[in-house]
């Protein structure tokens, strides 16, 4: 049976991702003369939809994270546009829809280590990682059986260039974003007494 606080962790979920679909990850970085030109924002070229999983996993739990993502999915093959490039079916034929597919086991990961123990950075920072890890998984799978079957558009792109353009060059900047959510994630548990 699911709790009332994992529906509303859910529906957290399903806000976030949404909206952490649209939204640019940026960083500031401050320049030795700052006074003079002020601090930079420098994009790290990802969004934080993957952060907004992983937050809600690691503050509302496996069941929590997992129902967020199979209503994100779900509303967006029913065609609406909550993905990044659209909504609808045939947003199967994207080479980056194993991604979005991951997002279900990256989350029920998430959020099952996160509340194996105490809620220490340490166990956070491993249980997104982890999450991280089980979403780039499921992306690639998805791109190498979509390249094997020669099923999707993106399929007429070389499997490592594929497998650059969607995982290995958006890794640093989703990891800085896992950075992010984890310690926002610590702090809310902090403050949730939980």
């Amino acid at each position: 049976m699911i709790a009332p606080t994992e529906i509303l962790w859910a529906l957290i979920g399903l806000i976030l991702t949404i909206g952490g679909t649209f939204i640019e990850a940026s960083i500031a970085t401050p320049t030795w003369s700052w006074s003079q030109h002020g601090i930079a924002i420098r994009s790290l070229e990802v969004s934080y939809q993957v952060g907004a999983v992983l937050l809600v996993s690691c503050v509302g739990g496996k069941n929590a994270g997992a129902l967020s993502q199979i209503a994100y999915l779900t509303l967006g093959l029913t065609w609406l546009p909550v993905f990044s490039q659209g909504g609808g079916l045939s947003y199967c034929q994207q080479p980056s829809f194993g991604y979005l597919v991951g997002f279900i086991p990256g989350a029920w990961l998430c959020g099952f280590l996160a509340f194996k123990g105490r809620p220490r950075l340490e166990t956070l920072v491993f249980s997104c990682v982890c999450g991280l890890a089980c979403i780039h998984l499921a992306g690639l799978s998805y791109l190498a059986v979509t390249h094997l079957f020669n099923w999707a558009p993106g399929a007429t792109i070389p499997l490592m260039e594929a497998t650059l353009k969607y995982s290995v060059h958006h890794l640093k900047g989703q990891l800085a974003v896992a950075c992010a959510a984890t310690v926002l994630a610590f702090v809310l548990r902090k403050i949730l007494l939980y």
